[in-house]
């Protein structure tokens, strides 16, 4: 329905203005206090008391160095804003510090040195780095007045080993690693909602001005069937238009519309009294939405999504970094276990081994059956296929280090020959120290991305609800406008009239002038009114936007739960671990004394091989269950740390260092030792031969077993060797 007002009289029309200004804001308060009304029914309206607060972090540094939330500048080229803006080509060359490493064809790797190189190198992260850009565009997309795209938020995972990828799954607690996989393998965001209202309510207008514009020549013949209006048969015409358009949006629900027309027409028609005919004329209108639209507040909603958006974003690469952190923490422990594990069979075959040449010289001496040499035989065969499968499974840890700390691993590498061995080991603090539960808890709430990321939902759904709310009102718009028309030309010459011929000509000049000098102005109001009667799309949309803000509500008390349960369980975990750690040490020294005591009564005749093989069996079990025991410790603090969103800050990790892939600061983790068995290797000859000739060159260990169980007066028979701790 369209209500013009056209009156010469002006004050008229200020009057209408006036009313209807004072209608638009009378309606806009009573939808807000329909809204506070509702608050307290049994179907309340969310507000900013009943929302969690989200923190509002640092924001994170520009990958790339160049902020694409911001558009090109206008000087000193104005065209670059029409030209591509280019991006750079990811980089697939590995940073030089893991070759640095590299010494003597083995790859010394501390755990600093691996959370440094993957900060920079590993795909995981370099993949969620582009996330933080796609979403400053959302940003400058909606600054223009559009609606955002969206951006994933949720977790890469990709890079095999520590749990994930089915390797790394061997050793209990291994579990880390990505969780969420999405499109191009990044994650569909916080909290598994689909956010299928957003956006929803009103369209804003373009907050950037267009101008459009439109120049076209025309030449016509036209036959006639008479000739009566233009004294002619036919009619030669030409037209030249020139048409411009300029139109802006405002976020209070204003849009300003300015066009300017000229046209140019000659012909050969005799009575026209001017020919070139000159036309000119221009309109400034302004829009006013009154219900539907109406406010800053509902027009720039999608700019505050969109900034929204990308705290859910930076969220998700904190999740992203703490996560793969966690993974290769994890997958160094691996590697200290499968390489530890390796050491563990080396001395298991060397007792073998020295076992069956001390039974062969006594079988030649007539001191020994034959059928323990034998047996012993058999030993040394199981417990080099121990040794076989041990190596290969270091061999697949060495190589699963390599690619998670590596962009490009091609077969031909010189990294894919050389061995990765571990400097770093478990150490086992003398006291936990670790806080109470309830401490632990409230720890994750307060740092936990996933959980921030929930709580910015949340904000997002108000706004979704804001939106659909007002796009329940009928749409009512006030528009006012003013405008004029000229028209000049010189006087026809072909025209017989009497008197054209004293018309003084005029131009383009005189067309221009003539529309700012009120002589022929167009004026007026005019109020549209839209009312959907059965308004059916937006109760739904309506309704949705509500239920999805429910159903947020309840995912976020499903991640506030799911953390409680997760940091308790870590808890009992690490308690768990330590205490089958201290087991497992007092094991294998019991494991050790044994055999040393079966193998003295055994020089001594007092006993059999099987029961020297038996303690030789229980002593490599004990000692590879210490090993894994120090496994799971050290992941169980790792699993913690990544549940309390502590990874970062325990290991001294700089977040700018993993968006800029710059590592300015140095890793440093806690609950490591160095490795003095690794350590040694690198100045070891032997370690240098072929792989086949190390298994047949095993170490053979010489160590005492504890002080109060072997005293110094009476050491062990000569040439008996006793199991030392694993290193």
């Amino acid at each position: 329905m369209s209500v013009a007002f056209f009156c010469n009289d002006f004050s008229r029309k200020l009057a209408a203005m006036v009313c209807l200004a004072a209608f638009s804001a009378s309606a806009q308060q009573a939808n807000t206090a329909l809204t506070q009304s509702q608050s307290g029914n049994a179907n309340p309206q969310p507000s900013g008391k009943g929302l969690a607060n989200a923190p509002e972090p640092k924001s994170l540094p520009k990958p790339f160095g160049k902020d694409y939330s911001q558009p090109v500048s206008l000087l000193p080229n104005p065209f670059a804003r029409y030209t591509p803006r280019d991006v750079p080509q990811p980089a697939f060359t590995n940073a030089p510090k893991i070759e640095q490493l590299v010494q003597n064809n083995k790859l010394m790797l501390s755990m600093n040195d691996a959370l440094a190189i993957a900060l920079t190198d590993n795909l995981d992260i370099a993949v969620a780095r582009y996330n933080l850009p796609i979403a400053d565009t959302d940003i400058l997309l909606t600054k223009s007045g559009g609606s955002p795209r969206g951006v994933n938020a949720g977790v890469v995972s990709n890079t095999p080993g520590g749990g994930v990828g089915g390797i790394g799954q061997g050793v209990a607690g291994a579990g880390a690693g990505g969780t969420t996989a999405g499109a191009g393998g990044a994650g569909a965001g916080a909290g598994g909602i689909v956010g299928s209202t957003s956006g929803a309510g009103p369209q804003p207008d373009s907050f950037d001005p267009i101008l459009s514009g439109t120049l076209s020549f025309e030449h016509g013949v036209f036959p006639l069937s008479n000739t009566i209006t233009t004294g002619a048969a036919v009619i030669n015409q030409n037209n030249t238009t020139g048409n411009f358009t300029y139109f802006q949006g405002f976020s209070p629900g204003t849009s300003l519309t300015v066009t300017y027309d000229n046209s140019r027409s000659s012909s050969t028609s005799f009575f026209n009294t001017l020919n070139p005919t000159l036309n000119s004329s221009f309109r400034a209108s302004i829009r006013q939405h009154l219900l539907q639209g109406f406010g800053p507040s509902l027009n720039t909603r999608l700019i505050r999504q969109a900034k929204n958006n990308r705290q859910i974003t930076e969220e998700g690469f904190r999740q992203q970094v703490i996560t793969t952190v966690s993974q290769i923490e994890n997958i160094y422990w691996d590697l200290v276990n499968a390489y530890q594990d390796v050491k563990v069979k080396e001395r298991s075959l060397g007792l073998a081994q020295k076992t069956l040449s001390d039974n062969q010289k006594q079988v030649q001496i007539g001191t020994l059956a034959p059928l323990d040499v034998v047996r012993a035989q058999s030993s040394v065969a199981s417990a080099q296929q121990d040794l076989i499968v041990s190596q290969t499974n270091l061999e697949l840890q060495q190589l699963t280090m390599k690619n998670a700390l590596t962009r490009n691993l091609p077969s031909n590498s010189p990294l894919m020959q050389v061995e990765v061995i571990p400097t770093d080991t478990v150490s086992i603090p003398e006291q936990e120290n670790l806080p109470g539960v309830d401490d632990l808890i409230q720890q994750a709430l307060q740092n936990r991305p996933d959980y921030k990321q929930q709580q910015t939902n949340l904000k997002n759904s108000e706004i979704n609800i804001q939106g659909a709310k007002n796009g329940l009102l009928p749409t009512v718009d006030l528009v006012g406008f003013y405008g004029a028309s000229s028209l000049a030309g010189p006087p026809n010459a072909l025209n017989p009239t009497p008197g054209v011929g004293a018309i003084p000509p005029t131009g383009f000049g005189d067309a221009f002038t003539n529309l700012f000098n009120s002589s022929a102005p167009d004026k007026g109001v005019a109020v549209n009114i839209t009312i959907p009667l059965g308004n059916r799309a937006a109760q739904a949309t309506q309704v949705r936007s509500m239920l999805e803000y429910r159903q947020s509500q309840l995912a976020l008390k499903s991640v506030e739960n799911r953390i409680a349960i997760g940091v308790r369980n870590d808890r009992f975990a690490v308690e768990q671990n330590r205490a089958r750690v201290a087991a497992a040490q007092q094991a294998r020294e019991l494991a050790a004394q044994t055999l040393d005591a079966e193998q003295k009564k055994y020089n001594l005749g007092a006993s059999t091989y099987l029961n020297v093989l038996s303690d030789e069996r229980d002593l490599t079990q004990a000692e590879s269950n210490l090993v894994t025991a120090m496994t799971n410790y050290a992941k169980s603090r790792v699993q913690l740390d990544e549940d309390t969103a502590q990874t970062l800050e325990r290991n001294n990790i700089q977040i700018d260092d993993a968006v800029t892939g710059k590592v300015q600061t140095m890793p440093t983790v806690p609950g490591i030792a160095p490795n003095k068995t690794a350590l040694q290797e690198l100045n070891n000859p032997q370690q240098n031969l072929p792989q086949e000739n190390q298994q047949n060159q095993v170490p053979q260990p010489q160590t005492q077993p504890p002080a109060q169980t072997q005293p110094q007066q009476n050491p062990p028979p000569q040439g008996q060797p006793t199991p030392q701790p694993p290193r």
